[in-house]
């Protein structure tokens, strides 16, 4: 039964990928954009209401000049490659965090006119592989709450699965922020 919950539990948090191909060569209206991200991403939804996209939150990204300017009030595929990045960010980093971490790219596209595609390509590589880790993770602390319950509190092993979940979440969360602390203080350096 445990092996089948934990497989159960790194099934359902395995989220799709919104792939370079996927993504059209050609400049999307926001409705088209919201429609790509639910499409894409409409499965991974908690609760039915939740959204994945709105108008608001795009505005929001762009107020807070998370990425660059849109033309002609169409987005183009490094835009949508940037919002990705961002529905990805925003479970877990501030949105100044989010704007901290991703000014090199807007940066880059910018000045140079650079496609982030390459880019974009490696981050869904190491998510593939980040998928796997977690597997095994998953798997290890099923063995380790289980090695250390006592046989009187087993009925509360989901409860210290999902402690022991959150720890490491939030030790993978503070050691992201201490990475763009210091991308921060070089770009401030630079600049």
């Amino acid at each position: 039964m445990m092996e089948n919950k934990t497989e159960y539990i790194t099934k359902s948090v395995q989220e799709p990928l919104l792939k370079s191909e996927d993504i059209p060569d050609i400049d999307l209206y926001m409705d088209q954009v919201i429609q790509l991200f639910e499409q894409k991403f409409g499965s991974t939804k908690r609760h039915e209401e939740d959204k994945i996209l709105t108008k608001t939150m795009i505005n929001n990204y762009a107020k807070g000049k998370l990425f660059f300017p849109i033309k002609n009030k169409k987005y183009s595929k490094n835009h949508l490659i940037l919002i990705s990045l961002i529905y990805q960010l925003k479970g877990i980093l501030s949105i100044n965090d989010i704007k901290d971490t991703l000014s090199a790219l807007n940066k880059e596209v910018t000045e140079t006119n650079r496609s982030l595609e390459s880019f974009y390509e490696s981050y869904l590589a190491v998510q593939t592989k980040n998928a796997e880790h977690f597997k095994e993770e998953a798997a290890l602390i099923d063995i380790e709450a289980a090695e250390e319950m006592q046989p009187k509190d087993k009925e509360l092993e989901p409860i210290l699965k999902i402690a022991s979940m959150i720890h490491m979440s939030q030790m993978y969360k503070k050691a992201a922020e201490t990475l763009i602390d210091e991308l921060k203080l070089e770009a401030d350096q630079k600049g």
